[in-house]
């Protein structure tokens, strides 16, 4: 078991005894311990081989027992005897917004609650308003939250279904009678919610039965199985569908299956009009009684370029004006992850991160990158441990301490500034000037209209100090929608006064929308992939940021993160500027 999921468990023990009204410190201890062992920068398993676990500090004996038996067995006997001491259906509860471990556990003792339907049927006969705490508007907020819990139930992150298709790819990359595989679908289209995994597979038709009967042990449950096309559901919930052609029909099977419905329609009738039918096994003529030979397409590439079209990236797949641009041969050189060079966006142990800045900077040199920006929380941030005054100051000195040190790799002294209600910044400006970059992010009061939200965006835009926006709408994907937002006029402001916008990488974020991403693209807003990384691990999410900015036409130049050291420190120095565009 990786650490990710040991992390997993005991941040789940750890709720588990908040439910049950333990000791607050023996909860705390397991929260604090998912926290510690999810931004371990030492490998876990070498730990518990040497038997040195409890040598991390907030590690003791009874945490180390349980991450070891995880590590080396995948199961904890003190984990399974807690998961059974409730009713499962109280940790669903808490997905719903609003309803920490305090709360659920009095419903559960007032009202009987145990699950999400208990919760349904008391919010809608009223019930809920006889347990303190809980009115007439709280039932409705539950009502709405558990409304788009349903909607998002057959959606996915893309971040855990990438994961699981990895998985299933690797094992049938591995078989001997397979020959190309492929994710295809939303998956491959780097949608930012995910529906089922489709896989595309070559193989001879002798061999498909011994494929099948290999994909469908991988799953938790057979949802059906064919010669060509079969089902099964996985351990995480997803939907997984293979399909498997023969080589020649695999580039257009990949093709059919990858691009979305309307991408799909303007291929077939492009197609026609030159005089063929196009599925997903491959041109045929319509003219009757025809001989012409249909072409051989070795990949997608061949078939493009038999529609005399130019390539069309998988990301750009959603008939919103790819084969015009195609077919002038103008679509965009995406940006590519192998060409970031460092990321902004990250917290340390100074306000809510599990890392010191010292580790994050070891692990961005291994990433191979060139620099990286601490942004910590400001004082507002109080649930997060933003920094007061003084802290800041301290964390300026040490940045500038870190940097002597390092050398190869830059560290840009950065905050995440909470804009206020009325758009002011949570720091003063004599603070602000001494940083190299500020990110002003919303965290709270989300329930204004949409021209205050508006307004209070463009307020922080106009701050000389502030450099960019950090996500943007403030959107929780599968959790909470954005505020109520203009954003053409926020994108628009920051054109105006040159400022940037991120993508924030986390795959509960992924705001900047991709949509958004290709209108701030129009109007010249440089965009910041940043992975809103707490630990040394979120660095990765920096990929999903990656996919989100190919998806909106992001070029190479288009990307802060592609930026050189120089270039940055002359762009942040240009942004401190009250209005006008600084020189890209």
């Amino acid at each position: 078991m990786d650490k990710k999921r040991v992390a997993e468990i005991l941040e789940e023990m750890g709720t588990i005894l908040d439910l049950q009204g333990a000791n607050p410190f023996r909860s705390r201890a397991f929260h604090n311990g998912a926290v510690i062992i999810g931004g371990l920068a030492d490998d876990l398993t070498q730990l518990v081989r040497s038997k040195t676990l409890t040598e991390v500090d907030g590690i003791g004996k009874g945490l180390a027992q349980i991450i070891e038996d995880l590590v080396t067995t995948g199961r904890s006997e003190e984990y399974e005897t807690l998961r059974h001491s409730i009713p499962p259906g109280l940790l669903d509860i808490m997905r719903i917004p609003g309803l920490g471990p305090k709360r659920v556990k009095l419903l559960y003792e007032r009202l009987g609650i145990e699950s999400i339907e208990d919760l349904k049927n008391a919010a809608e006969q009223h019930r809920l308003s006889d347990v303190e705490g809980f009115g007439e508007k709280t039932e409705k907020n539950i009502l709405r939250g558990i409304e788009r819990l349903k909607k998002a139930s057959d959606r996915h992150l893309v971040n855990v279904a990438l994961e699981a298709a990895t998985e299933i790819t690797a094992a049938l990359t591995g078989l001997s009678d397979v020959g190309r595989c492929e994710v295809a679908g939303s998956l491959r289209r780097r949608k930012e919610l995910i529906g089922d995994i489709d896989i595309v597979v070559s193989a001879q038709e002798k061999d498909r039965g011994k494929i099948m009967d290999s994909f469908v042990k991988l799953g938790e449950r057979t949802v059906a199985q064919g010669d060509t096309k079969s089902s099964i559901l996985l351990k995480k919930g997803i939907n997984c569908d293979l399909r498997i052609v023969l080589e020649r029909e695999f580039p257009f099977a990949l093709n059919y299956f990858t691009g979305s419905k309307e991408h799909n329609v303007e291929m077939r009738s492009l197609a026609r009009k030159k005089g063929w039918s196009l599925n997903e096994y491959g041109f045929s003529s319509i003219e009757e009684g025809s001989r012409k030979r249909p072409p051989v397409c070795r990949d997608e590439e061949d078939l493009y370029e038999f529609l005399g079209l130019q390539y069309i990236p998988p990301e750009l797949r959603e008939n919103l004006g790819e084969f015009e641009a195609a077919a002038h041969n103008l679509l965009p050189h995406l940006v590519e992850e192998k060409d970031i060079r460092g990321t902004f966006h990250c917290h340390t142990d100074f306000s809510d991160g599990a890392n010191s800045a010292e580790e994050m900077t070891e692990a961005v040199r291994r990433k191979g990158w060139k620099y990286w920006g601490v942004a910590d929380h400001s004082r507002a941030a109080i649930y997060a441990g933003g920094m007061s005054l003084e802290k800041a100051r301290v964390q300026l000195k040490a940045i500038d301490k870190l940097n002597e040190q390092m050398g190869d790799v830059r560290i840009f002294k950065g905050i995440e500034c909470d804009i206020l209600p009325h758009g002011t910044l949570d720091y003063p400006d004599s603070l602000l000037a001494q940083y190299d970059y500020v990110i002003a992010s919303i965290h709270g009061k989300f329930n204004m209209t949409e021209t205050e939200s508006t307004q209070r965006l463009i307020k922080a835009l106009k701050n000389k100090h502030v450099s960019m926006l950090g996500h943007p709408t403030g959107r929780v994907l599968l959790s909470r929608d954005g505020y109520p937002v203009k954003m053409s006029e926020v994108i628009q402001a920051a054109s105006d006064y040159g400022k940037a916008i991120e993508i924030n990488a986390h795959p509960l974020r992924l705001d900047l929308d991709w949509r958004l991403v290709r209108l701030a693209k129009e109007k010249h807003v440089p965009i910041a992939i940043n992975p809103d990384a707490h630990n040394i691990d979120g660095l990765d999410d920096v990929r999903y940021g990656v996919g989100v900015a190919r998806k909106g036409w992001l070029e190479k130049d288009d990307v802060l993160n592609t930026w050189s050291v120089e270039r940055l420190e002359s762009y942040f120095k240009d942004t401190k500027r009250v209005s006008g565009k600084p020189a890209l």
